[in-house]
């Protein structure tokens, strides 16, 4: 999430080739140096691509050209995407004649001194797009569960604390709906301007706060939907929010009543 007071990242670490063969490895590479420029890497996709990108990059600090030197973020980001259209020239021949597909997206965020804090989403060709106001955030890998707490909740103006609540509660949904998504997680929140590493844990099942997380955010999503009201059937009985308004009920009817004339009675 790129929110006007900084960024927050956030990543599981389950890697799995079946149901019956599951690892964990870490999917957040954070490159910092300290006073000058923070940047965070978030990896989905193939492991084996997404680590020779990582490794790629890690390597490239005393090259002429690389994250270490790249005069701003947006440089930053092209850096990262001929990272991984080097791996693609490498390794896609290969894949492809295996039957596997060349699989790798990222998420690329940071600040570099003497400008703003950006978020980058990068794809498997190397292109990339650039956080918004109107768009604030991306999602990669298994995204649907968690996306609509963050779409209700998050906008550029949040404070940093609340977005990182809301990301847990996205990752939790994710968790209980995916079992391609698992502890532990990564954390990171990184103040504008701070150009440092300030606020990050590796969140495992015994972690306080997300336990919390879990079961409160279960607990609420039943009592609210509880307290929401049935709906209205009965179109001769007013109701505040009826389904159906009088008369409704027999259109939707009527085209299986004449469906069931002309056949005789057989539906």
């Amino acid at each position: 999430m790129r929110l006007d007071a900084g960024l927050v990242f956030l990543s599981d670490s389950r890697t799995n080739a079946g149901v019956d063969a599951i690892s964990t490895a870490r999917k957040m590479t954070v490159f910092e140096e300290p006073g000058d420029r923070v940047m965070v890497l978030l990896t989905a996709g193939n492991l084996a691509i997404s680590q020779s990108v990582r490794q790629i990059l890690a390597e490239g600090r005393d090259e002429k050209r690389s994250l270490w030197t790249a005069r701003d973020m947006f440089e930053a980001a092209s850096i990262v995407g001929d990272a991984v259209r080097q791996v693609h020239k490498r390794d896609a021949h290969a894949l492809r004649e295996a039957g596997i597909e060349f699989n790798v997206s990222l998420i690329f965020g940071g600040q570099i001194r003497g400008e703003r804090v950006r978020l980058f989403n990068v794809y498997a060709a190397g292109n990339f797009v650039e956080a918004t106001p109107e768009n604030c955030y991306f999602q990669i890998g298994e995204a649907k569960y968690g996306k609509p707490i963050i779409d209700r909740v998050v906008q550029p103006s949040l404070p940093l604390g609340e977005a990182a609540k809301c990301a847990l509660i996205s990752m939790d949904s994710t968790l209980k709906s995916n079992i391609s998504v698992g502890l532990p997680l990564d954390l990171l929140v990184y103040e504008g301007d701070a150009l440092r590493v300030t606020r990050f844990v590796n969140i495992d099942d015994k972690n306080a706060y997300f336990r919390m997380i879990r079961d409160t955010w279960g607990q609420r999503l039943r009592q609210v939907f509880g307290e929401i009201q049935d709906p209205e059937w009965d179109a001769g009985n007013p109701a505040e929010y009826p389904l159906a308004r009088q008369g409704e009920a027999d259109r939707w009817g009527q085209p299986v009543r004449a469906r069931r004339e002309r056949n005789n009675g057989r539906a």
